[in-house]
């Protein structure tokens, strides 16, 4: 009897240690990383297009410009806007989305160029670029984006098989905005505006800017360089519960110990 309930009582033991450790281990939840109950990534920055930082917590705007946008402008012939939105902190996970998901960009330019392109004054329409740390994963071109009003733009991109998964510290997404317009010149520009602007929308404005990821849990991910593997890190079904096959082995620990008991009585 005695042997059968000190073999219990290891079992119920370790079942405590296993489903408690995973609680006591999480650290506070950040707003600013990435999860699947916060997949939307905001847009911040100074108010001269400068630098441009991104992150998840819609109310971190520290730091970012307080009317709401940046803007970079001139006075006379070429403007070109070049400028890379990166995570303002690596990711403290690796983040890993649905592959049959999709990712979307929405942001807000407003842009007036009134110079006139030609083959010695080449313009560029906006391309937006997304990088998997330095490296192009995805390219788009919106083209018309320089009437002079605010013009919301969609960007929809399919998650494939170099965006499944985003590793951390090197992996983390950014969004590259490049664009070259000119600026007028001659006696209109005493009656109207010659000069040209860029001016990009953040997250804290009328017209925000943001991406959404289709982020799941690490334990329901394909890895894309072990899709036939089991998917989590317990040895046992993919989405199972942390130390499922540990606490099955216990199981079948304790109940030996019973069976070899019961069998050493009759």
């Amino acid at each position: 009897m005695a042997r059968t309930l000190m073999a219990l009582s290891l079992a119920i033991f370790m079942l405590s240690s296993v489903t408690i450790a995973p609680a006591s281990a999480q650290t506070a939840e950040d707003r600013k990383q990435p999860s699947v109950e916060n997949p939307h990534m905001h847009f911040w920055g100074t108010d001269d297009l400068g630098t441009c930082w991104t992150h998840f917590d819609i109310n971190g705007t520290d730091g970012s410009a307080q009317d709401g946008f940046g803007e970079s402008s001139v006075t006379s012939g070429r403007h070109e806007v070049d400028f890379t939105c990166r995570i303002q902190e690596n990711f403290k996970e690796d983040l890993y989305l649905d592959p049959n998901g999709t990712m979307m960009l929405e942001f807000t330019v407003d842009v007036y160029a009134p110079g006139t392109c030609s083959q010695s004054t080449p313009c560029e329409e906006l391309n937006v670029t997304l990088l998997k740390g330095n490296v192009e994963v995805a390219r788009e071109q919106f083209n018309g984006i320089d009437g002079g009003d605010a013009d919301t733009r969609t960007w929809q991109i399919p998650v494939d098989s170099n965006t499944t998964r985003w590793n951390k510290s090197v992996d983390e997404p950014a969004l590259n905005f490049r664009w070259v317009g000119y600026a007028d010149s001659g006696v209109q520009c005493v009656v109207f505006l010659c000069d040209s602007y860029f001016r990009f929308y953040y997250s804290n404005s009328d017209e925000p800017s943001e991406m959404n990821f289709p982020v799941i849990n690490m334990t329901n991910a394909v890895d894309p360089e072990n899709p036939d593997g089991d998917g989590g890190e317990d040895g046992g079904i993919a989405g199972a519960v942390p130390g499922f096959g540990l606490l099955a082995g216990l199981g079948a620990l304790a109940f030996a110990a019973v069976a070899t008991r019961n069998v050493v009585e009759d």
